[in-house]
């Protein structure tokens, strides 16, 4: 699905681009591509839903909203049913399957702090099934990296 350039792509994305009229022409610098090869690159990497987003990751907090980790444990026969459900909310900013019982793992980023319950409530409704609310204790970044 990804090829050696796909990955080397998405681990220059992890550094941030840079703020410009033509951000995508960093990139393409970097890894020896036409900036158009890049943004067809992630075209197909979004429609195969390799990638769910590009964009700007905020502090959601300190921007007086409201964030929070949620888990669910998903019947496997229904699990691409709820992750299209959860994923249409525009507040989920990326969703991971686990192995284990709490399969779906989501972050949450809303405008106003109140609003992470109603969305959790809103989405255990529409699913009939229980949400693990973990909001944030500490902040850790983690960079993920990809083999190329």
């Amino acid at each position: 699905m990804m090829d050696e350039l796909d990955r080397q792509l998405i681990n220059w994305l992890q550094g941030g681009l840079p703020i410009a009229e033509a951000p995508f022409a960093a990139a393409a610098a970097a890894l020896g591509l036409a900036e158009d090869e890049v943004v067809q690159r992630l075209r197909r990497l979004a429609e195969l839903r390799v990638l769910s987003r590009v964009g700007p990751m905020y502090d959601a907090v300190r921007l007086g909203g409201g964030l929070t980790l949620a888990a669910m444990a998903v019947p496997e026969a229904r699990f691409d049913e709820v992750a299209e459900l959860v994923n249409a909310y525009p507040e989920v900013a990326h969703n991971y399957r686990r192995e284990h019982r709490w399969n779906m793992w989501f972050v949450l980023a809303t405008e106003r702090p109140e609003r992470v319950g109603e969305l959790l409530a809103e989405i255990a409704a529409r699913t009939g099934l229980a949400v693990l609310d973990l909001p944030k204790e500490a902040e850790y970044f983690l960079a993920l990296r990809l083999p190329a």
